[in-house]
């Protein structure tokens, strides 16, 4: 059956000449845009668009499509206008990329109280820098720059890069080391402990190596788990070594669930960042996002 919002977004489309400008007066996604798109092109048997890299193109299906259904949907939009409550106003949608621990640790306590809805987006930084000069993303969270035309950066909170233990990890020896400096039997005492690691730690963990050992070569670990508050959770109470962002294990710490053992032989420390397009429509909903995270920043603090 068709669904009555494929016409409602290919009139947008149609009307705005690509998905960028149609996602924002919809106030969707660049993707559910098209994904409507394509849903209505297979349920007729009819392109509708021609796609080139700036615009869509009406096709002549597309041309006499369009006349079929503009009067239809635009009594639609009326009617719905002059019924709708007032509690019932649609809401703008501010799509954001991120890691899952930003998420988690920001956003989770305080996404419920926002007035605008949210669409969370986990992946690579270059790829969600990519997306949102395409329009796809509205705000991308990143602990580096990625040289963009068009797009801000304001640096707002700083991790610092640190070793931590599980609590019954014996580390004296260790932690001799560290106080005698004795780089080099350090990293071999380091290399025969148990380690924790995760995809998005591995870039970080060769560069905290060689900033301590001037090694470029970085060991293998023993676990790899889905992110860094997984491999938080592994190590607390039990035995095991993991390199970790300060702001993430301060409960723990707190609660002595795990030990802070190094934080290297001088600091190794990410900026975070907030990156946005400097023609957003959505800089109210952005600086809402700024003022939770802040608040979360603050009780970390």
């Amino acid at each position: 059956m068709v669904n009555l919002e494929w016409y409602r977004t290919f009139k947008a489309v149609y009307e705005e000449g690509n998905l960028t400008r149609a996602s924002e007066v919809l106030f969707s996604s660049q993707p559910g845009v098209s994904l409507h798109i394509g849903s209505l092109e297979s349920y007729i048997g009819f392109k509708l668009f021609e796609r080139t890299s700036r615009k869509m193109i009406p096709t002549e299906r597309g041309q006499i499509l369009y006349d079929y259904i503009i009067d239809p949907i635009n009594r639609l939009e009326k009617a719905e206008q002059h019924f709708k409550r007032k509690g019932l106003e649609e809401k703008p949608t501010l799509s954001i990329g991120m890691c899952s621990e930003v998420f988690q640790v920001f956003f989770e306590p305080s996404i419920g109280t926002l007035k605008f809805d949210v669409i969370a987006h986990f992946g690579e930084y270059p790829q969600m820098i990519k997306e949102l000069t395409e329009g796809i993303l509205d705000l991308v969270i990143i602990p580096q720059l990625v040289d963009s035309k068009g797009i801000i950066y304001k640096p707002f909170f700083k991790e610092k890069i640190q070793l931590i233990a599980g609590k019954n990890t014996d580390t004296e020896d260790i932690e001799n080391l560290i106080f005698n400096k004795k780089w080099s039997e350090l990293e071999q005492a380091l290399k025969k402990q148990i380690w924790y690691g995760s995809h998005n730690v591995m870039e970080y963990s060769k560069t905290f190596w060689y900033q301590n050992f001037d090694k470029k070569k970085w060991f293998k670990p023993n676990f790899l788990v889905p992110n860094i508050i997984s491999i938080i959770r592994c190590i607390s109470n039990g035995q095991g070594l993991a390199l970790v962002p300060d702001f993430l294990s301060v409960g723990q710490l707190k609660e002595n669930s795990v030990k802070l053992l190094w934080e290297g032989r001088s600091p190794f420390e990410n900026t975070f960042y907030f990156a946005f397009r400097e023609n957003s429509r959505l800089t109210k909903e952005i600086a809402q996002i700024k003022e939770i995270i802040s608040q979360e920043i603050s009780k970390i603090k």
